[in-house]
């Protein structure tokens, strides 16, 4: 691991933030560092409001988008909400359908199938709208690339409305609407909503036509905080906003299919961390296990009971999944040994037998243990697909591009994927995205980094400096959970391993006679010697409370020590 300590902020800014607060150093100096530099961005930070959501028709074509649904509404057309099969399209697809049939009976769902039909707008689906007489598609978290099937549909007489976060391309497709902050040519405010949290943007739209406001449309935001948590987003602006209340249903009156899962799980209060670990596992696992419109039916349940019935199928999907992951990262594991590509500067690996379902999290699991960019391929009708995953700062998107001679079809983000290609051209990509990464990749990116945002003392840890410290929640991209750094550590000599196989270390810490503080470090029972025999040692870690037979105390989660 290498530890980087993030640039200490302009310190005029940090003791004028300090002041208007009345906050300790440390926490003034976290929240320039996220760029909050004036008492009303604390506020806006620290008290999310639904007033500060932008105003929906401030996005390019909105205005179109609504025009066209209230045409299909008054002339009672039949309306086809597509959306993908991840936790981001799911969502938003039951967000929008469930919303339009409160307004128009003629609203179906369509979920395209990951094997025979893969990511995206397909042929297949345009067929389906065809034959059965929808003239209006509403595309969710996919369609920005479609140009051919949107093309192909206005050929059938069909209309297509498409809400979508993805990078587009050079071209944009000739649908009534693209809904997309991320065009060129579109000036609202803010870039980074999830394909959920565009949907949202709709109908908070087609609401503010009927004379509604956001709070009317809160119950919804249990699904966009779902997928703003899934989609690994950033989480300001109006992504924390909408997180934030979307917590707040999740936790006080989620929809039925929500409360169904959380029913599986011991879980009081959940975090967004946790939507990302507890629910959208599950709801991803019907489209990687089955079919996502499992999930769809879920999350637009009704019925309780119906829900219940559901969310089991769902969590026995889950448990195939993880079999099945854990089965193929084995595999992949070994293949990387046997070929002899341990010390390469990125990892491409291929079963014609690997589920396509499961492939995106096993090249999760492989960056956790050679650290690089990951490509894992398996067989799909007759090309090959693969999931891409990335190393903190290296653009996947880009380097994959870079190798596009060799591609079909590729799309998504900085540090997550997915491409197609033929199997013929599979070892000419292997090598050309291994020339590039190794050319362009700064090689401090392959090792793995903990940055920590400040250092501090131990006697800035003060229960006033955790409540504040809460308060930073919902965490993610550019507001993760805060890391600290303290030097001249010493383990007053309870320190020791713990856990069944003795892998995990507990520490009992104080500095210069200060207040005493419990660590625990997951994994680092081999680093029990650095802070034996009351050697002097430093950490990198996280503050949480630790609740024991009704006591709660803070405790620092360590992230890694050094001598």
């Amino acid at each position: 691991m290498r530890w980087t300590l993030k640039p200490k902020p302009n310190q005029e800014k940090v003791e004028a933030l300090q002041k208007a607060l009345q906050v300790s150093e440390p926490i003034a100096t976290l929240l320039v560092q996220r760029g909050i530099e004036t008492y009303n961005q604390a506020k806006a930070f620290f008290r999310p409001s639904l007033n500060d959501l932008h105003d929906p028709y401030l996005m390019k074509d909105m205005d179109k988008a609504v025009e066209r649904i209230e045409k299909a509404i008054a002339n009672k057309e039949n309306i086809l909400v597509y959306g993908d099969y991840d936790v981001d399209g799911t969502t938003a697809v039951a967000l929008m359908s469930s919303y339009l049939k409160t307004k128009h009976p003629l609203v179906y769902t369509y979920v395209p199938n990951r094997y025979d039909e893969g990511y995206g707008v397909s042929k297949k689906g345009i067929k389906f709208a065809q034959e059965n007489d929808f003239s209006l598609i509403i595309a969710l978290d996919c369609g920005v690339k479609a140009i051919e099937k949107v093309a192909y549909a206005k050929s059938l007489g069909i209309d297509f409305i498409i809400c979508d976060h993805h990078r587009p391309g050079a071209e944009i497709p000739k649908a009534v609407a693209v809904l997309d902050p991320k065009r060129k040519d579109c000036e609202y405010p803010y870039k980074e909503l999830c394909g959920c949290g565009v949907g949202f943007k709709l109908i908070q739209a087609l609401a503010q036509k009927d004379g509604h406001t956001v709070e009317d449309l809160v119950p919804y935001l249990d699904l966009v905080a779902t997928a703003i948590g899934a989609d690994i987003v950033p989480i300001n602006g109006e992504n924390r906003v909408l997180a934030h209340f979307g917590l707040k249903v999740i936790n006080s009156n989620p929809r039925p299919g929500i409360k169904a899962i959380l029913d599986q799980i011991e879980k009081t209060e959940l975090t967004i961390t946790d939507v990302v670990f507890i629910v959208a596992p599950r709801i991803n696992a019907a489209g990687r296990m089955k079919h996502g419109n499992y999930a769809v039916a879920l999350l637009a349940e009704e019925e309780a009971e119906k829900a219940k019935k559901f969310a089991a199928e769902i969590n026995e999907y889950n448990l195939d999944r993880r079999e099945t992951d854990k089965d193929i990262t084995e595999a992949a594991l070994k293949q990387i040994e046997e070929q002899k590509e341990q010390e390469r500067f990125t990892t491409v690996v291929y079963d014609q037998n690997w589920h396509k379902g499961v492939i995106g999290i096993v090249a999760s699991r492989l960056t956790e243990t050679y650290y690089r960019p990951t490509l894992v391929f398996t067989k799909s009708g007759n090309k090959l697909a693969a999931s891409a995953r990335s190393v903190r700062d290296f653009d996947v998107y880009e380097a994959i591009g870079a190798c596009s001679e060799y591609v079909e079809q590729f799309g998504g983000h900085k540090y997550a994927a997915g491409l197609t290609l033929k199997e013929e051209n599979y070892e000419a990509f292997k090598q050309a995205f291994e020339d590039f990464v190794s050319k362009t990749i700064d090689k401090n990116l392959l090792i793995p980094e903990i940055k920590a945002d400040v250092k501090i003392d131990l006697k800035d840890i003060t229960p006033k400096f955790y409540r504040i410290l809460k308060q930073f929640a919902p965490y993610g991209p550019e507001n993760m959970t805060p890391v600290f750094m303290t030097e001249d550590l010493i383990d007053t000599g309870y320190g020791k391993c713990v856990g069944q196989d003795k892998t995990h270390l507990r520490v009992t810490v104080s500095q210069s006679n200060s207040n005493t503080f419990v660590g625990i470090g997951f994994g680092m029972g081999d680093k029990f010697d650095i802070i034996s025999d009351k050697k002097p040692f430093k950490a990198v870690y996280s503050i949480d409370e630790n609740e024991w037979q009704g006591n709660v105390s803070l405790q620092l989660k360590l992230r890694d020590i050094k001598a």
